[in-house]
């Protein structure tokens, strides 16, 4: 069982789904954004993911895209994200990098499994991939003992649910809405069944999360009834740009938001 899934089988045996935590390395800065994921580790994050800053995010919304611009103007690069991941998963908590594919082709597929596990990175969430375009990846993440996680949607066909979910390690994220992250909200109605097919054609065991669009506890209260986790980005880095420049008004309002969707996810 590797760390990832694991973390999700912790949530489990507690009968409540996994929080997963999402920001962008290097925003506000590289330091203020390992303070600030520590932060949400401590408040009860289950595991966490750090996004590497990309000029073209297709899938993010406005918000995170002003986090990763910001980054970028700042000189973040691959090497800063890796330091992020060293100083997070130093925590414990299983630590993921979520990136768009180019960065990693530049970096160098294999060289940058290699940096991630020296790192103590757990693996990749790669949303605009898919494992029959992502073999590069997958074959590097195998040699490197790292998680695969690829997407499905609410309009993935069963077959294609199949394919991904049988190349995926740690867990399947399952898009909660269609189109980018912190827009509309993601509703039982769409989730539910979209997990319950997922789980169908999954490989058993494989721990389904759930993101785009929660951003409160009663939001995470009602997707982690349905999901093995929950996983929030756009709130997290609403609650830095909102406090920007007042370090300790972003972090206490990171740790209550964690507080108030870590209560959510228990309750469901």
């Amino acid at each position: 069982m590797t760390t990832t899934s694991s973390a999700f089988a912790t949530a489990k045996a507690e009968g409540r789904a996994a929080l997963v935590g999402y920001l962008p390395a290097g925003f506000p800065d590289v330091d203020g954004s390992i303070e600030a994921i520590r932060t949400m580790v401590a408040a009860g994050c289950d595991v966490i993911e750090i996004g590497l800053p990309y000029s073209d995010p297709v899938m993010d919304g406005p918000t995170i895209q002003a986090a990763a611009q910001q980054a970028l103007e700042r000189g973040v690069r691959t090497r800063d994200v890796l330091r992020t991941v060293e100083a997070v998963a130093a925590t414990g908590v299983p630590t993921l990098v979520m990136t768009y594919w180019n960065p990693v082709e530049k970096y160098g597929v294999d060289r940058f499994a290699a940096d991630l596990k020296s790192a103590g990175g757990a693996g990749l969430i790669t949303p605009d991939i898919t494992p029959d375009y992502g073999q590069a990846w997958i074959a590097a993440a195998d040699a490197h003992d790292l998680d695969k996680v690829f997407l499905v949607a609410p309009s993935s066909t069963d077959e294609r649910i199949a394919m991904t979910t049988a190349a995926c390690r740690g867990f399947v994220y399952a898009t909660g809405v269609m189109g980018v992250t912190g827009g509309k909200q993601a509703t039982t109605d769409v989730v539910g069944p979209l997990v319950t097919r997922t789980k169908a054609l999954a490989p058993a065991g494989l721990p389904v999360g759930v993101g785009v669009g929660v951003s409160t506890g009663d939001q995470a209260a009602a997707i982690a009834a349905h999901s093995d986790g929950v996983i929030v980005g756009s709130a997290f880095v609403r609650a830095i740009l909102e406090n920007q420049g007042d370090k300790a008004a972003y972090l206490k309002a990171l740790s209550t938001l964690t507080e108030e969707l870590a209560a959510g996810v228990r309750r469901a």
